[in-house]
């Protein structure tokens, strides 16, 4: 726990005075996470705010908003607990059924964050997280930036636990007699994160019992490579963008200074390299004009300058 607290201070996760939103599943992770706030809680006078969602996914989900409710009256913290079918947001089924519920979550999370006025949401994603994310992203295919994997502060979220083995995560709640729900789905190889944690992750430990420690120092590297190529990146954002100052660049350079553009103007938009690639090619032509980027935003070129432009 002492090792755990001095990562969260000496990184500045947690500022002194805080109000701290803590997603609660009721799972080991998000016990331990909100266990270990509640110990920093009157060191740093934090205010906390536990918030669970209810996918309304199994039958016997209920359960988990029971068992957080008896562990945040436990606390004495403030709990706030939705259904799914409750939110008032329709969320499109496009991807898979991870990728709905942590839509569903941020969604969930954020906006209840904004009722308590929190500074900071924080999740209990640890360091099998991260490879397993890892892994995910590199079967689909990703890009530098999709292998940086999770930040431990990223915005309003917080992740304290990213780099504490699960191993060390369930020692802590054995040694304080912490008790946590089980999430049956998290162990069905239906799902590729069940799969990659049950066969993959277990083999390359096998391979080397270093694994972790080698893993995350990679991590950690490919994170700087990225934080400096960002660096280079915002030189060259301007609201009028310069074409030929772009296409003097590599070509490598010059869509991770679309996307950041995109990303800036805040066009809806899904990343492809195809999508970056047809606005290459618009910028590269000899004309001017228009090119349609969403069914509300284009991108205008005049005279060498190119700008993102919103429908009325």
């Amino acid at each position: 726990m002492n090792n755990i607290k001095e990562y969260i201070k000496s990184n500045n996760l947690v500022q002194p005075n805080s109000t701290i939103l803590v997603g609660l599943s009721g799972g080991p992770d998000s016990v331990c996470l909100l266990h270990i706030l509640f110990s920093l809680k009157d060191e740093l006078n934090l205010n906390l705010v536990a918030a669970h969602l209810d996918h309304e996914w199994r039958t016997e989900s209920s359960k988990d908003a029971e068992f957080c409710k008896k562990l945040c009256d436990k606390l004495d913290i403030k709990l706030i607990v939705e259904q799914a079918s409750n939110l008032d947001k329709e969320f499109k089924d496009v991807g898979s059924k991870e990728d709905l519920g942590r839509k569903m979550r941020r969604y969930f999370f954020e906006e209840s964050a904004k009722k308590v006025c929190a500074n900071f949401i924080a999740l209990g994603q640890h360091l099998q997280d991260q490879e397993e994310n890892f892994f995910i992203r590199l079967i689909r295919g990703t890009s530098l930036s999709g292998l940086t994997g999770i930040k431990a502060k990223d915005g309003i979220y917080i992740r304290p636990l990213i780099d504490i083995k699960k191993e060390e995560i369930l020692n802590y709640l054995k040694k304080h007699n912490l008790e946590f729900v089980t999430d049956v789905s998290n162990i069905d190889e239906a799902y590729l994160r069940n799969r990659i944690r049950k066969k993959v992750i277990p083999a390359l430990n096998e391979c080397d019992s270093r694994f972790d420690e080698n893993f995350l120092r990679t991590l950690h590297k490919l994170q700087e490579a990225d934080t400096f190529i960002e660096k280079i990146v915002e030189n060259y954002i301007e609201e009028n963008l310069d074409i030929k100052k772009l296409l003097s660049l590599d070509n490598y350079l010059q869509k991770r200074i679309l996307l950041r553009w995109l990303i800036n103007s805040k066009v809806q938009f899904n990343i492809s390299e195809s999508f970056l690639d047809e606005i290459l090619k618009f910028l590269k032509s000899e004309h001017g004009g228009k090119h349609q980027l969403h069914e509300e935003w284009f991108i205008e070129k005049k005279q060498n300058f190119a700008n993102i432009k919103k429908r009325d």
